[in-house]
C-alpha cells in the first residue's frame, strides 16, 4: 500500500510542538450555532430541519402500527418464532443490505427512513 504525503502546517506565529493558549473569541467563533449563518439552509434553521424529519417517521411508524398492529413489539410469531429484538435486528439487516447492494439515492430514500424508524423501534424494544 503506497502511503500519501501529507504536508502539515502551522497557523501563521505559531509552531508544532509548542502550548498555546486559546483567545476567549475561541467559544464565538468555534460554537456558536449560527457560526458563519451555516445553521440556516434553504431558510430553515438545523432545529426545525430535525423537527420535521422526526416527525415524519414517528408518523410512519405510527400509521405502520396501526396497520400492522403492534407487530413490531409484540410479534404474532406464526411463521417467525424471533422475540421482537430479534425481528427488528432481522429487519435492520435486511435494510442494511439493500443499502449496500443499491446504495442511497431517491430510490431508495424510504429505506433510510425505514431504517431509522427501525432503529427507534429497535430501542423501544430494549
Amino acid at each position: 500500500m503506497k502511503k500519501k504525503k501529507v504536508k502539515m502546517s502551522a497557523p501563521e506565529g505559531m509552531e508544532f510542538g509548542t502550548p498555546y493558549t486559546m483567545r476567549s473569541t475561541h467559544n464565538e467563533l468555534y460554537w456558536d450555532t449560527d457560526r458563519n449563518g451555516k445553521d440556516t439552509i434553504n431558510g430553515i434553521k438545523f432545529t426545525e430541519r430535525l423537527d420535521i424529519q422526526v416527525k415524519a417517521i414517528t408518523d410512519l411508524l405510527k400509521q405502520k402500527n396501526i396497520a400492522y398492529g403492534n407487530t413490531a413489539l409484540n410479534p404474532t410469531n406464526i411463521f417467525s418464532k424471533l422475540n421482537a429484538t430479534e425481528a427488528i435486528c432481522a429487519r435492520i439487516d435486511d435494510k442494511l443490505a439493500r443499502i449496500n447492494n443499491k446504495g442511497i439515492n431517491d430510490l431508495t430514500e424510504d429505506t433510510v427512513d425505514d431504517l431509522i424508524g427501525y432503529l427507534l423501534l429497535l430501542k423501544m424494544s430494549l
